[in-house]
Order: structure tokens, then C-alpha cells, then sequence
């Protein structure tokens, strides 16, 4: 169900960093804006890592099965296991480790490790990914993800890294599957003002973006 949702909505919001009584009127503002994909990332300093499963708890509690979320910036087998307590749907990393990736698959959580060359690439996908994060992307260019996507087009690819309105559509045609997106639509100052409104109209813009054709 969460990697069919991936394809269908494509775009998976970045929460990064948040306090914790402004988890919900973001996660308020992007559904508001058409986003069904959230993804919490821990902060990798152990004493802010229950920060990120209380997110995920908080949002999973409030949404039910509107919203998928899943947790980031996940590089052990062990936050794999807090995850996947908290309700997290899926699991985010920003490379590859065989180890998160088959422990992942275990829980029967969906797989999506960072990867940047052909060969981290492979090793993800034989590792049991089911997609690749393809990490940074625009550090890369939408012209590297075509590139990339001619030899491995079996392998389900997300761009993620400097998405933005601007450069969704061409990593869309490039052959993007889907797309994390963080502070260019999660924006600290907006978040800061309350603008909720501001990243509710963000969001519906990039939302329309990756529609596909006729939808």
C-alpha cells in the first residue's frame, strides 16, 4: 500500500528539526496542500531522537490512514526498531547499509536508502530497496538522473536534495518516481511566523506539478 502511494502522490514532505507543538499544524498545513507522504528525520545526537518518534507517533495518531509517515536520516538496524515502534511506514536513509536495508524489509517496512553512483545504486537495489533515493539530486542535475535511469531502469528512482518548484519537472521527465522535498517547502522561517498558509500554497503548487497527464 505506502509503495503504491509513493507512485500515485509522488511527493514526500521533509520534516526536519521541528518543535514539537508546531509538528501538527505543519503536518495541518501540507495535508491542507494535497501532501500524503511525511517524513520525519532523527537527528542522529541520541538525546533528540525522541523528538523524531513522538513526531511520527503524534502525526500517525492524528491522521490515521490519511497520511503515511516515515522516518529519516535512519542509518542503524537499531532506528529501524524505534521507527518502526513509533508507526513509521517506511524508512529513509541518506546511504546505503545492507544491514537497515534488510532489517527494514524484515519489519516489512518499505526500503528507501540514499545512492548517488551506479554501483551504490545496484547494491541497494540488491540489498532489497524498493526505491532509491537518489542523493543530493540537484547537487547532480536532472541530466545525471537520466543518465543514471538509461542502464538501471528497473530501479524505482526518488530525487531528493534541492527539489523545488522550479526543478520538479525536470527530474520528473528525467525519470523521477517520486520526490522528497525539505526547507524549500518545510520553511524554517514561514514555520517560525506561522505562515501555515504559505506552505499550504507551496505545497498544492508542487502537488499539481507531479500530477501525471490526464490526472
Amino acid at each position: 500500500m505506502v509503495a503504491a502511494r509513493v507512485l500515485k502522490e509522488k511527493l514526500i514532505a521533509i520534516v526536519r528539526g521541528m518543535e514539537a507543538e508546531a509538528v501538527l499544524p505543519l503536518a495541518e498545513a501540507l495535508y491542507a496542500g494535497g501532501i500524503r507522504l511525511i517524513e520525519v528525520t532523527f537527528d542522529l545526537r541520541s538525546e533528540k531522537q525522541d523528538a523524531t518518534t513522538q513526531a511520527i507517533r503524534a502525526i500517525k495518531s492524528h491522521f490515521g490512514m490519511d497520511v503515511s509517515v516515515g522516518a529519516g536520516t535512519v542509518i542503524s538496524p537499531a532506528l529501524v526498531d524505534l521507527a518502526y515502534e513509533a508507526g513509521a511506514e517506511y524508512i529513509i536513509s541518506p546511504n546505503v547499509e545492507e544491514a537497515v536495508i534488510s532489517h527494514t524489509k524484515a519489519l516489512g517496512l518499505i526500503s528507501m536508502p540514499g545512492a548517488l553512483t551506479p554501483s551504490e545504486c545496484l547494491a541497494a537495489h540488491n540489498a532489497g530497496a524498493d526505491f532509491i533515493k537518489l542523493f543530493p539530486a540537484t547537487a547532480m542535475g536532472s541530466a545525471y538522473l537520466k543518465a543514471i535511469t538509461a542502464p538501471l531502469s528497473h530501479m524505482k528512482f526518488l530525487a531528493v536534495g534541492g527539489i523545488d518548484e522550479k526543478n520538479i519537472t525536470a527530474f520528473k521527465k528525467a525519470g523521477a518516481v517520486g520526490f522528497g522535498v525539505g526547507g524549500n517547502l518545510v520553511n524554517k522561517e514561514w514555520i517560525q511566523e506561522r505562515a501555515w498558509g504559505r506552505i499550504t500554497d507551496l505545497a498544492r503548487v508542487m502537488v499539481d506539478l507531479c500530477k501525471d497527464e490526464g490526472n
